[in-house]
This record gives structure tokens, sequence and C-alpha cells, in this order.
């Protein structure tokens, strides 16, 4: 059943592909679509295809990519801290992207090479990463709470960072700029975008999904895991440095877009329930719908003005954050 469940999952992302591919200033036709799509491989594609294949085509990839890695990392998180409000920002990762980020923009390193500011959003992540782990992990007996405690006061401190950079901006452009990357956005993505951040989404993800079996016993708790046989701290970092890699991937070139990974995997739990092995191949397969959707919504809900993908995700999560927050208070 589970199986069947995600193959029609898979199914339905690729028909919200082709609907989100087709659909845009210039409305084509689904039949048209695959036909510029299998121009690719044959090269027979015209200025129409051109509009498909390079321009809509690389959108949609990096909102799948995005959206499925945010809400395995997300889900991957909830687990390890045992938190249901538990996403991939929560560990600083979104914070060390988007301080290098700023920094590449606020000093024009951007606009030396288009790859200066994914590259440096990228190691910005992974240094954030280094730093929770090293900060969170220094003791033997550490646990997931110091680990979290860790990365809330590391997004303190460069939230910081990145407020007096924007500040004391020399050009006000390049502040502009800096905060409409902090909103996350998928405009302008290229096929590069989608070479830059597919290795480090598959392999963050792979791993996380190998986990699987010791998630769900982490997410009873480390005293049961740890009865169970599970290494609970090499496993607890194993799994946050995965999930922050993916999470870098997924940050590199769209900016910061919040809510994800906290929205999809608890939709999926209230549906079909907390086992690891479904939960997480679906949290991506439904988090790539998820983001195709909000990013279609984000550029024609308004046409012609365009909304950032960010905005959207927002608009839907904080809702939905403050209904979790009342639902667990009427609980306890």
């Amino acid at each position: 059943m589970r199986i069947g469940a995600l193959t029609a999952g898979v199914g339905l992302v690729l028909i919200i592909m082709l609907a989100a591919i087709s659909i845009g200033p210039v409305v084509t036709s689904p039949s048209h679509t695959i036909d510029a799509l299998a121009s690719l491989f044959t090269g027979e594609g015209g200025a129409s295809s051109a509009l498909i294949t390079q321009i809509r085509l690389p959108r949609v990839l990096v909102a799948a990519l995005v959206g499925g890695a945010l809400s395995v990392a997300g889900a991957a998180m909830q687990a390890i801290f045992r938190n249901p409000l538990a996403e991939p920002g929560i560990t600083g990762v979104g914070a060390g992207a988007a301080t290098f980020a700023v920094m590449a923009i606020i000093t024009g390193l951007s606009q030396v090479h288009p790859l200066l500011l994914p590259g440096g959003a990228f190691i910005g992540a992974l240094l954030a990463t280094v730093v929770v782990q090293i900060a969170g992990g220094r003791r033997l007996g550490t646990s997931s709470a110091t680990l979290l405690l860790a990365g809330i006061a590391l997004n303190s401190f460069l939230g910081g960072l990145i407020g007096a950079m924007i500040a004391n901006a020399p050009d006000s452009e390049d502040a502009r700029s800096a905060v409409f990357w902090l909103n996350g956005d998928l405009t302008g993505r290229t096929m590069n975008d989608v070479s830059l951040i597919v290795l480090p989404i598959i392999l963050g993800t792979a791993v996380i999904l190998i986990h699987s079996r010791e998630l769900n016993l982490l997410s009873l708790g480390e005293a049961t895991a740890q009865s169970s046989g599970v290494p609970v701290k090499r496993v607890s970092h194993i799994v946050l440095a995965f999930a922050a890699l993916a999470t870098a991937g997924a940050v590199a070139t769209t900016g910061v877009i919040s809510f994800v990974g906290l929205v999809v995997p608890h939709m999926i739990r209230l549906v079909a329930g907390a086992n690891h092995r479904f939960l997480l191949p679906a949290s991506f397969i439904f988090g790539a719908a998820f983001l195709i959707v909000a990013d279609t919504g984000a550029r024609m809900l308004f046409n012609p003005v365009t909304l950032q993908t960010g905005v959207i995700t927002a608009l839907i999560g904080a809702p939905f954050l403050l209904v979790l927050v009342m639902r667990s208070r009427n609980i306890s």
C-alpha cells in the first residue's frame, strides 16, 4: 500500500511539473510542452521550445529539488529533536547561507561571477553546520537539545550580522538585492543551478533515508533508542550533518525559503503516521509538489505582478504554525 502511495505521489509530481511548465504569461498546451521537452534529446526545438526548456523547466526542477530537500531535512530534524516545530533553519544552516550570500551581494562579489553568490551561500551553510556540531558535540553526553540551543544562538548572532551588513551597505540597490534574496525566490534559475544543487541534495537525502530505522527509534526518545542499540550521538550528528548538506544545496540558489520543512512532514504525519521509512520519501515527493505549486502561484496569482516564492510559503506556513502551537497548548 505504501509503495503504491509513493508511486502515485511520483505520478502526481510529474503531472504538477508538466502543468507548471505549461503555465505562464504564454500558456502552452501539454502536448506542445512534451514536444518541447523531447527536443532536449532530439535537438529540433525552436524559439517556443527554448521558453520551456531554458526558462520554465530549470525553475520547476529547482523547485522540486529544493522542496524535497527542505521537507526531508525537516522530517529528520523533527525526529532528532523530538520537536514538532523543528525545521531546517533551526540549526543555523539558513542563517549561515544568508550571511555569506549577503556578504557577496554587499561587497559586489556576486557581480564578478554568477557562481560566487550560490557558492558563497553553500560554504556559509556548511560552516554554520560545522560550528553547531562542534559547539553542541564536544562532550560525550551532549544531547540533541544542546545542538538545538547552539543552532538558536548561532541564528541570533548571524541574524544581527546580516542586519548590520544591510544597514551599512554603501549601495541601496545592493541592500535591496540582499533583502530580496533573504525572502527566497526561484526567478531566473538555469540548468547551471540545477547542476549545482542536485548532488548535495541527493546525497544528503540518501543518507537520511538510510537512517530511517534509527529515526523511528530516536523519535521515541534517546533512552529507547539507546536500549535498542542505536548509537544516539553518532546517528544524531550524521543525520543533522547530511540534513544540513541537503539544506545548504537548497538555499544556495533560491535564498531562504521558510516553512516547507515544517508544513509538509506534518501533513504527511497526520495522514499516514510517523514511520520514517514512509515519511521520509513521502516528504521528498510531496515537498517537491508543494514548492512547485507555491512557485507557480507566486508567478501567476497576481500576474503580471510576480511574488517571491518565499512569500507564498510564509503565507501558507505561518498560519499552519499558529494552528500547531494552539493545538499543542490545548493538548497540554
